[in-house]
């Protein structure tokens, strides 16, 4: 792929799911960009382009600042570059997809994090992967103590993101429910909401598609949610196929993934975690359907789930989008 002038620049890696969620927006967009895995040989270039923050994504634009939030990122794209749209014509489904969008960044991103680095031999495997990206794909012969310091060092931010040992019954029951309520919803919808993907796609295909490189939860999507695992293969490159759906045509399968995972997850987990921070708190705990979850408060995911429900809110007037909260039981936490 040539690269124009105008062209995009995405500092990324294939162990990041926000980097992927990224790509596969610029994908569907039809957006020059130019890929670039973070590496030991590109780190002057990614220094001179961050910000704060050492993490990727990173992306460059020809005409914004540089961002390293892939929400913030995918919204500029999406007002930048507006067809193929992301954006679902049924305003309640827009909204639904913004709550579907900031699950898959701040809960089911927990569920991968705790699965991958969690247990063996899924953290020695992507320890390996890790190790082989910084070394530009061929990883140095002297590899076993470089491989076992990254294991060990992810392994122990488990407890900073609420992913330790007491949570992971809990975090692997919630991603599983979750699975199996989509593979049923995509059975019959080429994406969440109809014939082309929303925000809600690139953030849960983003996180699955991770889980699918780990192998304990990949032998698991394999067998028991096989649609999940061909769309995540979709979402690589996604393409249209179709238009959006209204919320009458896909709420019989919609509403399972909220009443039966969000409203007794995520949601209260949340709810908690933006009390929290709006006093101040250094640690939370909040009860879910599996029993009482506890971690370090989160500021960023409490400003996010504020933004999306402020959104949600903006909306009190939508009676099909408050008749699906009132029967997903959402309606108390973003009603």
């Amino acid at each position: 792929m040539s690269i124009l002038m105008t062209d995009y620049r995405l500092f990324g890696a294939d162990t990041s799911p926000y980097s992927l969620k990224v790509r596969s927006f610029l994908r569907y967009k039809g957006v020059g960009f130019e890929w670039i895995p973070r590496s030991r040989n590109n780190e002057p270039d990614f220094q001179a382009n961050a910000q704060t923050l050492a993490t990727v994504p990173l992306l460059v634009s020809p005409q914004r600042p540089v961002s390293q939030d892939s929400t913030a990122i995918l919204s500029a794209l999406e007002a930048d570059h507006p067809e193929p749209s992301t954006v679902p014509d049924d305003a309640a489904c827009a909204a639904l997809a913004l709550v579907l969008e900031d699950y898959g960044d701040e809960w089911l991103n927990k569920c991968m994090f705790q699965q991958r680095w969690g247990q063996s031999p899924d953290r020695e495997a992507a320890a390996l992967r890790v190790l082989t990206q910084l070394y530009d794909g061929k990883p140095p012969r002297a590899r076993k103590a470089p491989q076992k310091q990254i294991a060990e060092r992810m392994a122990a931010r488990l407890p900073l993101v609420g992913a330790g040992a007491e949570n992971s019954e809990t975090l692997e029951s919630s991603y599983r429910r979750f699975a199996l309520r989509l593979n049923t919803h995509l059975q019959d919808h080429l994406f969440i909401f109809g014939g082309r993907p929303s925000v809600a796609d690139f953030s849960i295909a983003a996180q699955f598609q991770q889980m699918l490189l780990d192998p304990t939860p990949s032998v698991w999507l394999n067998d028991r949610a096989p649609f999940v695992t061909a769309w995540c293969e979709h979402m690589e490159d996604p393409k249209a196929g179709g238009p959006f759906e209204d919320l009458a045509a896909l709420e019989s399968t919609l509403v399972p993934l909220f009443d039966g995972e969000l409203a007794v997850t995520y949601l209260p987990w949340a709810s908690a975690n933006a009390a929290s921070a709006s006093r101040n708190r250094k640690r939370f705990s909040a009860t879910l359907a599996d029993g009482l979850f506890e971690q370090a408060t989160q500021r960023y995911a409490a400003r996010s789930f504020e933004a999306v429900r402020k959104a949600v809110s903006e909306m009190k007037d939508n009676t099909p989008l408050q008749e699906f909260l009132e029967s997903a039981s959402a309606n108390k936490y973003i009603g």
